[in-house]
């Protein structure tokens, strides 16, 4: 899904896997039918509401804007819990990267491998915090319930995208917040996400975990800070779900004094 990624090279991971919450009847029935074909796509109902948290294990690629052909990988660790917390784990040989948001708090800290009194950590801002908890609602709540959550889905109707129909749908938190999602019409099936900064998520093939599927890799392509193009590939190994979680994984870690 926004943050991996802030996750990964400062690029954020909005909306990694896959979105959003669980309405009321009445908010049930006036949402785009294409949503219920989606659900449907993705597992059975009870599985999909009966969502605490989702941790996922995989490789990231990310590709070199300044030096064409070179790549850089890294462990990567994605957790997302309700209601508001997620975790996000680079492990290179040079350093291990934590970004993570424990309710309205959000952090980073970037320790070094070869000294581990090496440490550098800071407090995320408004922003990114509120982006952090766009994407960890829209990675649990499978394209439901944002209505109840001061947010509202629009249908933007059949687009054709390289000679294919899908049915896009917005997902608007704030003006500044909104994932365009891209459906097959027919399966219900999720193609591609898109961000309002232009920011684009391809899921590939499918990993099955507790009864639901999930995208067994997420290609990502956004822009540096220099305007160049790069592209983020996580290919996931493993996922386990609604896990009993501590919280002390969340909060924001204390730094000892020397």
């Amino acid at each position: 899904m926004t943050s991996l990624l802030p996750r990964f090279a400062t690029v954020t991971f909005a909306a990694l896997v896959l979105a959003l919450g669980v309405s009321s009847t009445a908010g049930r029935a006036a949402e785009p039918a294409i949503l219920a074909k989606a659900r449907t796509y993705l597992g059975p109902e009870a599985l999909l509401d009966g969502m605490t948290s989702i941790h996922f294990f995989g490789t990231l690629t990310a590709t070199d804007p300044a030096s064409s052909g070179k790549t850089a990988r890294t462990a990567v660790e994605i957790i997302y819990q309700k209601p508001d917390r997620q975790r996000i784990v680079k492990t290179s040989d040079q350093a291990i990267e934590v970004t993570a948001l424990d309710g309205y708090d959000a952090w980073q800290r970037i320790q070094s491998v070869s000294d581990p009194s090496k440490v550098r950590q800071n407090f995320l801002g408004s922003l990114q915090i509120k982006r952090l908890r766009a994407s960890t609602r829209e990675s649990l709540s499978f394209y439901r319930g944002l209505e109840q959550r001061g947010g509202r889905i629009d249908d933007m109707g059949p687009v054709t995208v390289d000679g294919v129909t899908y049915r896009k749908i917005a997902f608007i938190y704030e003006p500044d917040i909104v994932f365009y999602r891209f459906f097959d019409p027919e399966t219900g099936r999720l193609a591609y996400t898109e961000t309002e900064s232009g920011e684009m998520q391809r899921e590939q093939g499918e990993i099955m975990a507790g009864g639901l599927r999930f995208p067994k890799s997420v290609k990502i392509v956004v822009k540096n800070a220099a305007g160049q193009p790069q592209t983020v590939t996580i290919d996931f190994e493993k996922i386990i779900l609604n896990e009993n979680l501590p919280d002390a994984l969340f909060r924001v870690p204390l730094l000892s004094v020397n």
